[in-house]
């Protein structure tokens, strides 16, 4: 081939040879804005989703405070240890001064064991159980101090988890009206019981989220964690109780219910210009800190749920009622027999033996508790007329609070009471009420006939610090004030002639109050052999500021209210002295009882 065509051939092939490089490279190009620009998005997303993982990050369930701020309910962090065993190998440590030295799996699992109180066989054991495996728990729920200690051996294949834990640090103090924790539909936390359910919506918080980045192995990159969405913690529920009073009337409950053998009892102390709850005692009271050891059916609140026919206590309803609708006044004078019998042909007797009909003035009915003097004088109503008169008194509807099986207690419509209930309701019977409401009568009673809501909650105190879920305090003129400062005045001669005076008196203070004892149902529609007791009083007398009503059920050693007198009495004295109250200057007012 002679020179020029060997130039020429020469020439061919390498505009053939760049040709091809081009082509391959406009390959590459092409491909290239492919992947980094058309498909860049959804080539992105799918390596994402292999490399990274999310977790929750936990938005912690809001404390339960009383009055004062004392913790009834907290959350709190409690720590998980797991471990990769596929990594699970010799690694370096260097120490404060620099020097380094190698850690086993054996010696890492008996530093491991010496803080969670393991042995180092057990921890070994689960390290090496499944070599091939990227998951498995060390240990589950520790405590804070016990994380931080297994973190700073810095074992680079031991990862963490966070689980928040419900704890009630006074136990079973206010245990039944504070409430516990259970699982909803979906099975996550929820408030099931108490307060918890009250204000579910201000305890609960926000779970937030957090990205990382792992490695081929599946585990975790160090340092690649990025919080995505920030948690948010619950609210602080504020309750209107006072938790030293609530322990102090849980202990004198619980000491007089083993003296007397009784089965159940409440004590309810409300104050009287605000209508809250300063304590709410149940016996039997749960643990939330240890449901199961409590039976299902001891796990409520009895001052909430248990209505009970409240007997003579009911008696200052009436007697307010009747004084209200100016149809007597506490002089009028009434001879009470042993044994009424109305005109309808329903009847009645005194607890008490008599032969001659008691000479008695209102506040002597008052005085000696008599059914038939309290059923003649609330007989001047019309049972219409008494009706509206206890639904005025929230008698028949739950409280304000909204507790979680509340019960409204029992009032059948008057236009379906028979003769023999239009008589006993007017000394407590026939009728049912929960502890609650009786207290709530007498807070009536003390606050000049002005009946306020129900609290238990104040409110939810947000992060901020600002209160929300506040409770509407907008009270109801239920008797007028004469009406209702007469009752408190005929109530007072109770303490100081009736047959419990020595249990109920307390040195330097006028004391109004009220016995009650009413045979419990035996179960198939008529009166059994048991009793439940209670009393309800005010104090001061003269302007009264507390309430407190205690209920005891079936007593073995005391059938009458003197089971519930001296518990009365110890408590109102601590309230009295708790809240600093001045003592009565002046004596009460001198009632003839008798004529």
């Amino acid at each position: 081939m002679n020179p020029a065509a060997a130039n020429r051939t020469t020439k061919r092939r390498a505009a053939l040879a760049v040709m091809a490089v081009v082509a391959v490279v406009a390959v590459f190009v092409v491909r290239l804005v492919t992947i980094q620009i058309v498909q860049a998005d959804t080539l992105n997303a799918a390596s994402f989703d292999k490399l990274s993982a999310s977790t929750s990050i936990y938005g912690l369930r809001g404390d339960i405070v009383d009055a004062d701020g004392t913790v009834l309910a907290t959350t709190v962090l409690r720590y998980g240890v797991t471990a990769s065993p596929k990594s699970v190998t010799d690694f370096t440590r260097t120490a404060a001064d620099g020097t380094t030295s190698t850690v086993t799996p054996t010696q890492a699992a008996a530093e491991i064991a010496a803080i969670t109180g393991q042995t180092a066989d057990q921890v070994y054991g689960t390290l090496t159980a499944d070599p091939t495996s990227n998951f498995a728990y060390v240990v589950k729920d520790i405590d804070v101090d016990a994380f931080r200690a297994i973190r700073d051996l810095g074992i680079p294949w031991l990862y963490y988890e966070s689980n928040p834990v419900r704890t009630y640090p006074n136990g079973a103090v206010a245990g039944s009206v504070v409430g516990f924790m259970g699982e909803d539909g979906e099975g996550k936390p929820t408030g099931s019981a108490g307060v918890e359910q009250i204000d579910n919506q201000c305890l609960v918080g926000t779970d937030g989220l957090e990205t990382y980045e792992r490695g081929a192995d599946g585990v975790a990159i160090p340092g690649s964690t990025v919080t995505t969405t920030q948690a948010v913690d619950g609210g602080t529920a504020v309750l209107t109780l006072d938790s030293d009073l609530q322990w102090f009337s849980q202990q004198a409950l619980v000491d007089r219910i083993k003296e007397t053998g009784a089965a159940w009892g409440t004590v309810v102390v409300q104050e009287v210009k605000t209508g809250k709850l300063l304590a709410v005692a149940d016996y039997p009271s749960v643990d939330p800190n240890n449901i199961d050891g409590t039976p299902s059916t001891d796990r409520g609140s009895i001052a909430f749920q248990a209505p009970f026919e409240p007997g003579s206590t009911f008696k200052a309803l009436t007697a307010a009622s009747v004084l209200d609708a100016g149809l007597a006044n506490v002089g009028t004078q009434v001879e009470a027999p042993y044994i009424y019998t109305d005109p309808n042909g329903a009847s009645t007797r005194d607890s008490e033996f008599h032969v001659d009909p008691l000479r008695l003035t209102f506040a002597g009915v008052m005085q000696e508790s008599s059914n038939t003097g309290t059923a003649m004088l609330g007989e001047l109503l019309t049972p219409e007329q008494r009706y509206n008169y206890m639904q005025a008194f929230h008698i028949g509807s739950s409280s304000e609070v909204g507790f979680p099986g509340e019960s409204g207690g029992i009032l059948s419509p008057w236009d379906q009471w028979d003769d023999q209930t239009n008589l006993t309701t007017t000394f407590g019977q026939g009728v049912a009420t929960t502890a609650v409401q009786m207290a709530s009568v007498y807070q009536a009673l003390g606050n000049g006939g002005v009946r306020l809501p129900v609290q238990l909650v104040e409110g939810c105190r947000q992060p901020d610090g600002t209160m929300t879920q506040v409770p509407d305090a907008t009270g109801t003129q239920v008797v007028s004030p004469s009406a209702a400062t007469d009752t408190i005045n005929m109530l007072e001669t109770v303490v100081t002639g009736g047959y419990a005076k020595a249990d109920l008196q307390i040195p330097g203070y006028r004391v109004a109050a009220k016995t009650g004892t009413a045979q419990m149902s035996d179960g198939n529609g008529a009166y059994g052999s048991s009793y439940v007791t209670s009393l309800a009083g005010l104090a001061p007398a003269e302007d009264p500021q507390y309430v407190v009503s205690v209920t005891i059920a079936k007593p073995v050693t005391i059938e009458s209210a003197l089971a519930a007198a001296p518990v009365f009495q110890k408590i109102m004295s601590q309230v009295l002295k708790e809240k600093r109250v001045l003592p009565s200057t002046e004596p009460g007012p001198d009632l003839p009882t008798t004529y």
